[in-house]
């Protein structure tokens, strides 16, 4: 319930988990834990949980009986906790639990929902173990070590009960990783070996000249893992092996994923790539031969059996034990993967050396499994207790940084013929180190530093001699000229990014935080900027927060930098503050740390130190600004602060990378209003326009844009970008810029195409042709803007005719198909400008072969902007009376009429639109009576949404015209709203509200004649 849920579940992006084999299981053991633990340990069943589990539940108060207080829909338990709240607690649609007794109960009494309930409820609370014993229990259990016997805790904790419970639910979290492992294990699919033979034939057909059949197949990771994968861990668990990027020469680009199952394509995993990235995008092929036919003519039509024949490559091999390997244990975080490795050791090697095509070779457990004592899984000794630490790698904490660094396998000589003349006088040194006394200690420091200590081979060699652990053990001495010395040996051994894991594996970052509250400057100044060199990984920069060197750190930053002239003392400091500044900066990669930067105080004295007029201080100081910035908390604080007109002035700077943070912290805050205005006050929208200009520096170009995109939202900023000439200049950017750019340029000009005169403008420079092309992209935040800007610029005439003749429309369409909800609601409400400025929209809707048939699947969507931009479409293709009929067979009026209890205004207009429109065909309205669609229409009516009650107005006058139709709405009262509603200003409204009170009072009429003649 732990681990287990963040590493071995498998969750969909709006968090909910995914109906997998896998899950499914896990979901079977979580129940079968919960339903069996009342009676195996009853005393900790009635453990009162510090937070409650609270989810939407399907039980209702008629399901529970003894035992419980009942009133009306509400229901609470007779037990209560010591401040007399009950242990349950049921109010409509949501019910709480305070403890496993009550737990297991509701288990029981929801009888064949007893998987749904789980499943609300493990999704509902993804840290359940927390709420259960508690923050302060957490983080106690937190600062310990992996391998520290977890029952020393019940003496800092004092409740021997809570512990108890933790190693409970520990063992349960160990059983349900155990049993995932095994899920892994034993699979039948392709084999490492035989994907690495068929791309080392791949490579060969890329040579040859004119002649060559493809251009370029390479890896997107050069790293290979002992297993003989390439794919990140967290992959592995999904059983794939490798990711290819192959060039064709016929058409685009191919991102391949293989994995046991086959070969697919992805949506771009590139380097580095989004985890959306790694999302199948096509069907399966047995191999990278089959699939490759199918995608590029010219390669199935100069390839043949023959070419694959020779090389024996099975296309399924079975997988005896295919583990995935930790990324800890092989020196490589888990988000990016793909730095690449050349010299690597000799037994590593050998251990990465793929299987021959039929060879079967077992695979090993990795070291790491090994260590977990999860050995069982290959039928050797029972699974041990697994410590918490262990897993916490891939904590929740791991899904909301990015890495900044990739760790790199570790390099080592293989014979002692390699090793350089350095390395054994600095063996000599270390050992002097070791035995000397403090003289020959601080001797021995500066003899040290005489080497050239940015040298990969020197720094290795202090490690690799032992010395590392000396050096911090001297900075737990109270000789202060040891600590600086130490200190400017590990800031400068520590740009290496195996040095730092091992600084952070012996426990030397939590000295180096300890000496932040040090009296001496220098000491401080040299731990800070230490800090801020190892705090480029997600465990290092965690250990900064959890020894509260987050709060330290912004100590640091309280100076003066601003005076005309310094006292010697004042540098020292501002030069202080500076280091400080360079550890923020690291630090603040995690959103936890950037919380604990805001609450340390830490806005203020950046806003004082942006101020400073000199770079080397502005640029770190920006830099952890527009990091944090990402937090809707951290952008409030920068601008009650006035940091806003700070950025601005930075903005002209000469500095290219003070201009790019200056940028970037502008893009991120220009989502709120007032910041937008801002910027325009203090005259920031001509720099960031006049940063066009350098085309070269992508990583500034990118911000620029970025900037520009965000503060064109308001219509004033817009007017003044119009005056500096920004959208010819963006449009000129839509081609031949990396992906960062194009969403940014793109996400400019549609906010640009929302101006009539500007949707010419883009006309004038060739830009709808560039939107266009950019609709074959793979990128979802790309495709996302494309299609908003395609769409905004379809209401012009003009536009749409050279859209219609790029075959546009087709495109966008074809995007209904992307995996991504964003992508096809942004698709689809960019159809709606398409279908009603085409010339003959009802023909070219139809020329679209499963046009048709895709929109109304998408009907099915549990998106509510997906189903709102679908109804959309649908109400103006249901314009034409040939589409229309075949939306009917289609299915389209019951899949309408099941979405209509809903509570979204904004699906509630566009479903009431399309209901309107979909009535004008056969017996349509009688069968959206039937299908029970007008009773809750007629509920909408309460709606305040003007749209709404138009487009429901609209509706209701349609289905007016069946009989029994005007039956149910005057049963449910629609006649009072109407009468309401004629009072409105708009004629059309009014027309059609008074329509339907008519035909009510007309089937009123015919029904009291019919009465007085029989």
């Amino acid at each position: 319930m732990g681990s287990s849920l963040t590493r071995a579940a498998q969750w969909t992006s709006s968090g909910k988990l995914e109906l997998t084999p896998m899950n499914e299981s896990l979901l079977k053991e979580v129940l079968r834990f919960v339903e069996e633990f009342s009676s195996r340990h009853p005393q900790e069943a009635e453990h009162v949980f510090e937070e409650p589990l609270r989810w939407s539940t399907a039980l209702v108060a008629s399901d529970f009986k003894t035992n419980y207080d009942i009133s009306d829909s509400d229901v609470q338990s007779h037990e209560k906790d010591s401040e007399g709240r009950p242990l349950l607690q049921l109010s409509p649609a949501t019910v709480y639990v305070r403890s496993f007794s009550q737990l297991s109960r509701l288990v029981h009494l929801a009888d064949d929902k007893k998987l749904e309930e789980v499943q609300a409820c493990l999704e509902e609370n993804r840290d359940p173990v927390v709420k259960i014993l508690g923050p302060s229990f957490a983080s106690v259990l937190e600062k310990h070590d992996a391998h520290t016997d977890v029952l020393s805790l019940e003496d800092k904790e004092g409740d021997q009960g809570k512990v108890k419970l933790f190693l409970l639910l520990q063992n349960m979290d160990n059983q349900l990783l155990s049993k995932c492992l095994k899920e892994i294990d034993g699979r039948v699919g392709l084999d490492p070996g035989a994907v690495k033979s068929e791309v080392e034939l791949l490579k060969r057909l890329c040579s040859g000249g004119e002649k060559r059949v493809l251009k370029s197949v390479r890896y997107t990771s050069d790293y290979v893992f002992s297993n003989g994968c390439r794919a990140p861990p967290w992959r592995q668990a999904l059983n794939e092996i490798c990711y290819l990027v192959i060039e064709p020469c016929d058409t685009e680009t191919l991102y391949i994923t293989c994995s046991t199952a086959g070969v697919f394509l992805n949506g771009g995993i590139k380097q580095g790539g989004e985890e959306s990235g790694y999302e199948r995008a096509s069907d399966t092929y047995e191999d990278l031969g089959t699939l490759l036919k199918s995608t590029s003519p010219h390669f199935a039509g100069n390839t043949n059996e023959q070419d694959f024949a020779v090389q024996e490559l099975p296309s399924t091999q079975k997988i005896q034990h295919v583990e995935p390997v930790d990324a800890e244990e092989q020196g490589q975080p888990q988000r990016s993967y793909e730095q690449q490795e050349k010299n690597v050791h000799e037994k590593a090697r050998q251990q990465h050396a793929p299987n021959k095509a039929g060879g079967g070779k077992k695979y090993e457990l990795c070291p790491w499994w090994k260590n977990l004592s999860l050995v069982s899984l290959c039928g050797k000794t029972p699974a041990a207790s697994v410590p918490v630490d262990a897993f916490s790698e891939s904590s929740a904490e791991s899904e909301e940084e990015e890495e900044e660094e990739e760790e790199q396998p570790e390099r080592r000589a293989e014979s002692n013929t390699d090793l350089t003349p350095e390395y054994w006088q600095i063996e000599e040194l270390v050992k002097y180190l070791k035995v000397g006394d403090q003289t020959a200690t601080v001797l021995t420091l500066c003899a040290m530093m005489d080497f050239n200590l940015m040298q990969e081979t020197c720094q290795l060699a202090i490690r690799d001699v032992g010395g590392l652990e000396v050096l911090i053990n001297l900075l737990d001495t109270d000789e202060v000229k040891c600590k600086i010395g130490s200190l400017k040996i590990l800031r400068k051994i520590s740009h290496n990014v195996q040095i730092r894991r091992t600084i952070v594996d012996m426990g030397g970052l939590q000295r180096i935080v300890k000496i932040l509250d040090s009296p001496v400057k220098d000491l401080r100044a040299l731990a800070a900027e230490t800090i801020a060199n190892v705090a480029r990984f997600r465990r290092a920069r965690r250990t900064v927060r959890r020894y509260d060197g987050i709060k330290k750190l912004v100590k640091l930053l309280d100076c003066v930098p601003n005076l005309a002239s310094l006292t010697a003392n004042q540098e020292k400091d501002v030069e202080v503050a500076r280091f400080g500044v360079l550890a923020l900066w690291s630090c603040s990669k995690s959103t936890k740390n950037k919380e604990a930067i805001r609450k340390a105080g830490g806005v203020f004295l950046l806003g004082r130190l942006l101020k400073s007029r000199h770079e080397d201080m502005l640029i770190p100081v920006v830099g952890t600004l527009q990091e944090c910035a990402s937090e809707e908390s951290f952008r409030v604080a920068i601008q009650t602060e006035g940091m806003i007109k700070d950025l601005v002035q930075n903005l002209r700077s000469d500095n290219d990378e003070l201009q790019m943070h200056c940028a970037s912290a502008i893009f991120k805050c220009a989502e709120d209003k007032l910041t937008r205005d801002l910027v325009r006050k203090y005259s920031g929208l001509q720099p960031l326009v006049s940063l066009l200009s350098k085309a070269d520096n992508k990583q500034l170009l990118a911000a620029a844009t970025g900037a520009i995109w965000k503060c064109s939202i308001s219509m004033e900023n817009m007017a003044k970008f119009q005056e500096y000439k920004a959208l010819e200049t963006l449009v000129g950017l839509l081609t031949d810029q990396p992906e960062e750019v194009l969403v940014n340029v793109v996400g400019a000009v549609g906010e640009f195409a929302q101006i009539p005169a500007n949707k010419a403008t883009i006309r004038k420079c060739g830009g709808i042709k560039s939107l266009v092309n950019l609709l074959i992209g793979r990128n979802q935040a790309l495709l996302v803007n494309v299609t908003k800007a395609v769409g905004a610029c379809a209401t012009d005439m003009d536009n749409m005719a050279i859209i219609d003749e790029l075959d546009g429309v087709r495109l966008v369409w074809s995007l209904l198909k992307n995996p991504s909800a964003d992508v096809q609601a942004s698709a689809a409400w960019a159809l709606c400008p398409c279908i009603k400025n085409a010339k003959d929209a009802g023909e070219m809707v139809r020329s679209l072969i499963g046009g048709l048939g895709l929109i109304v699947h998408l009907l099915k969507s549990t998106n509510n902007e997906v189903l709102a931009s679908i109804c959309a479409a649908i109400a103006n293709i249901a314009r034409d009376e040939g589409n229309l009929a075949i939306l009917t067979d289609l299915g389209v009026v019951q899949l309408l009429a099941k979405l209509m209890i809903t509570t979204d205004d904004r699906l509630r207009h566009h479903l009431a639109e399309a209901v309107g429109h979909c009535c004008m065909w056969g017996s349509n309205r009688a069968s959206f009576g039937d299908a029970g669609a007008v009773a809750p229409l007629v509920h909408y009516l309460k709606s305040k949404d003007k749209a709404v009650i138009k487009s429901t107005t609209v509706a209701l006058y349609q289905l007016s015209l069946d009989p029994n139709n005007i039956i149910t709405m005057y049963e449910r009262g629609v006649v009072k709203p109407l009468i309401h509603v004629i009072g409105s200003d708009d004629e059309m409204l009014q027309e059609h509200a008074a329509g339907c009170v008519r035909n009510i009072r007309l089937l009123a009429l015919a029904n009291k004649k019919a009465e007085l003649f029989h």
